[in-house]
């Protein structure tokens, strides 16, 4: 499970800003040049004087044994939630008021420990519980799949599906050519965000389009309607017939598991047209309106990683169909991002 917009879980953030080593746009404290902290004081401007503002405003940088402490705390907070999934979350940065590393978690004290080690004197451990500000039907950039979709005006509900790039490396969000037509404007369902410009509609025989132009990430919305919670994906094939436990997760149902696909050369036929050879599957809480784009895929064994296999496109309440992963790719030239 993954943090909008780190690792592994939408309600891990760990925040990356004022250590050593940090991602291009975070800034890292500087020490002087003889290894103490730089502290510079800012003069009061003449609005502070008149408003009575008579203190200083002081500017710390942390050391940078604090620094390093945090960027090797960081690394592992983001490698336990890789490898755990989301049940705790995590917030973390280097603090310059108290000169030391900050730790907002609600995880154990066993956890929190085989993250800290060594650098227990230099850490600040709060107990907290982190939430993000965002959710299924009000995402925010970088983008991911089984989200809330729709256009400006008029206002049809789809879902997103997954992040595909092509040979030059351009991402694309995937979704279902009858939600849209090309040259139309997506948006998030809620808030009206700009999901990107729609292209390569497939319609009438493959029910397949483009969403590019924005920032899009290998994640998928898991959980509820409302859920803030994504999950990685780790690869793209065909479904195999049969199996009884493959899952879509949309805007209108959730996350819903237990479908079993009973053939991958299925033909539909709807007002949009014939699609041909499509996935046709059975079992659970099937889509329902609105699901339509959103991603069709297998859980890993021991991992909270997906497995992409398809798109949902239509269903009538006992049979749903799904675009074959394999049609998509062959369509765009296009991969799995991961």
């Amino acid at each position: 499970m993954h943090s909008k917009r780190i690792f592994l879980t939408s309600v891990v953030a760990v925040a990356l800003a004022g250590t050593v080593g940090a991602a291009p746009g975070y800034a890292a404290g500087k020490p002087t040049t003889n290894g103490k902290q730089d502290v510079s004081t800012q003069r009061l401007t003449p609005a502070d004087k008149a408003a009575g503002n008579t203190s200083r405003a002081v500017s710390r940088a942390v050391s940078p044994a604090v620094s390093r402490a945090s960027t090797t705390v960081q690394s592992r907070i983001v490698n336990y939630v890789r490898t755990h999934g989301s049940k705790y979350t995590f917030g973390s940065y280097a603090d310059p008021a108290s000169g030391k590393v900050v730790i907002d978690t609600d995880a154990p004290a066993n956890v929190v420990s085989s993250l800290v080690g060594s650098y227990r004197g230099m850490v600040n451990v709060r107990k907290k519980t982190i939430s993000d500000n965002f959710s299924r039907r009000d995402d925010i950039p970088a983008f991911w799949g089984g989200a809330g979709i729709t256009l400006t005006a008029p206002n049809p509900r789809c879902s997103s599906g997954y992040t595909v790039k092509n040979s030059a490396g351009t991402r694309f969000m995937v979704t279902a050519g009858h939600c849209f037509s090309n040259g139309q404007t997506a948006v998030t369902e809620l808030g009206g965000r700009v999901v990107g410009t729609v292209s390569g509609n497939g319609l009438p025989s493959q029910d397949m389009e483009l969403i590019g132009g924005q920032s899009y990430s290998p994640f998928i919305y898991v959980g509820g309607v409302n859920s803030s919670t994504g999950a990685h994906v780790a690869s793209a094939a065909n479904p195999v017939v049969g199996f009884n436990n493959y899952c879509h997760s949309g805007r209108t149902t959730g996350e819903n598991c237990g479908h079993t696909v009973n053939s991958v050369s299925a033909t539909v036929c709807t007002t949009s047209g014939c699609k041909s050879p499509v996935i046709a599957f059975t079992g659970g809480n099937l889509s329902q309106g609105g699901d339509s784009g959103s991603p069709f895929y297998a859980n890993s064994v021991s991992a909270p990683d997906k497995h992409i296999r398809g798109h949902i496109i239509a269903g009538d309440g006992v049979t749903a169909y799904a675009e074959l992963w394999s049609r998509v790719s062959a369509r765009y030239g296009v991969s799995i991002v991961t």
